[in-house]
């Protein structure tokens, strides 16, 4: 055993599982105290460095996990280790470092001030999926409004672009009231303040120059002449901004949960092309952000947390749900996006007799995710049962001669591919 032997994925393993279960139980899972110095710095969150590294340990092929006396958490063993790895490390006793800035206490997916109220579990991507998904909305017509997911919609278009999170208001209120007159497609109003109120008692929206003050969306006049009042500033909270714009896999799960939720029996295309989440995000999230394609690879911990939210969103979407989705073809952009980048780039047949050198205008190869057994049949929306064709292994794939013994050998490239994605 050496800790040395660590691995970036084995690391990013263990942040995963700490923030599943929250420090505290992380920590006494594994028998570790608070960090004391050093802090790993991950994606905004602020993690127990060695405390991490001995559990890393336990995610490589047949290691366990490391105690805390079998190695120094100083900065010549943990720090050094995980800083060579490609993490942040910060020492927490040096205010006066480069870039250091005095952290909150909760330690975890970061937290602003103004939201330190906001329970850690929230901060988890599956349980944003959740609590997103699960947004109370006025039902008064039948079908739920779409006040609430335009709202999101257009700040995670912000948050993939890497825009400001918080806006003043007047910019807030003129975006999104044109986004409802032309999105509104269930008799919305133009009124951005009734869904940014909503969602700041949702705790997926802030307003920090107005922690306590902000109304109940209900009624019309009060509400309406608060914000005119007011004028805060605002945007979604901290830690719902950082995971929205740095997991590319959980934004698409957000987006897929969102449609399925709320726009079921709507064409939601027009309104994702004006915030910038059209269909090219489920094949290069990061366009138009400066990153080479390389940049969209997944890691093993990010793949399992990305078919873990596909898995939830199947048990949810059952029986009579499953048959209209598979019939109007509304497809995972999570699970597309998984395949491709699972895929390397690369036409995922054995047997294929060559792929096309050329890449489209985005600098992406050319492939084409194919369910092997198709939806309306049965078929899951899963990578498991999905694989990245070239144009040609798609056409065989697809109306060739052999294309019975192909679907055949092409489930069982899907499984094996899939299983080894998430080592």
């Amino acid at each position: 055993m050496a800790l040395t032997d660590i691995t970036r994925t084995a690391v990013e393993k263990a942040i995963e599982e700490y923030d599943r279960l929250g420090r505290d139980a992380f920590l006494k899972r594994y028998g570790f105290q608070r960090a004391r110095r050093y802090l790993l710095v991950h994606h905004g969150g602020h993690y127990d460095s060695k405390a991490i590294a001995g559990a890393a340990h336990g995610h490589l092929p047949g290691q366990r996990p490391l105690k805390a006396r079998e190695f120094s958490g100083g900065a010549q063993h943990v720090a050094r280790v995980l800083r060579g790895l490609g993490f942040e490390v910060m020492d927490d006793h040096q205010p006066d470092q480069p870039g250091h800035q005095d952290q909150p206490e909760h330690v975890g997916p970061a937290v602003g001030p103004e939201q330190a109220d906001l329970p850690q579990d929230t901060l988890s991507r599956d349980e944003l999926v959740r609590r997103i998904t699960r947004l109370a909305v006025n039902r008064a017509s039948g079908r739920p409004a779409l006040y609430k997911p335009i709202t999101l919609l257009w700040a995670m278009g912000r948050a993939r672009r890497g825009e400001p999170r918080l806006l003043p208001w007047t910019r807030t209120e003129e975006a999104l009231a044109e986004l409802l007159r032309r999105h509104g497609m269930r008799g919305e109003r133009p009124r951005p303040d009734y869904p940014v109120a909503s969602l700041c008692r949702d705790r997926l929206w802030t307003l920090p120059d107005h922690p306590d003050g902000v109304p109940s969306a209900h009624g019309d006049a009060t509400v309406r002449r608060w914000f005119a009042e007011h004028q805060p500033r605002g945007g979604l909270a901290d830690p719902v901004y950082d995971v929205l714009r740095h997991s590319a896999v959980t934004r698409l799960a957000v987006i897929d949960a969102l449609l399925d939720t709320f726009f079921d029996d709507l064409d939601a295309a027009p309104l994702l092309a004006d915030v910038g989440l059209d269909e090219a995000e489920a094949t290069d999230p990061t366009a138009g952000e400066g990153h080479g394609p390389e940049q969209w690879l997944v890691t093993a911990a990010e793949y399992e947390r990305g078919c873990r939210l596909l898995e939830e969103r199947e048990a949810a979407v059952h029986g009579e749900r499953v048959a209209r989705v598979a019939h109007r073809h509304r497809r995972s952009r999570a699970a597309r996006y998984l395949v491709l980048a699972r895929s390397g780039g690369r036409c995922e047949n054995p047997r294929c007799t060559g792929q096309p050198d050329d890449v489209t205008d985005r600098r992406q190869p050319i492939l084409e995710v194919d369910h092997v057994v198709d939806l309306a049949l049965g078929g899951r929306d899963h990578p498991s049962q999905m694989v990245a064709l070239c144009p040609n292994c798609h056409a065989v794939k697809t109306r060739g001669s052999t294309r019975d013994t192909l679907r055949e050998l092409l489930l069982k490239v899907a499984l094996e591919r899939h299983t080894g994605a998430g080592r």
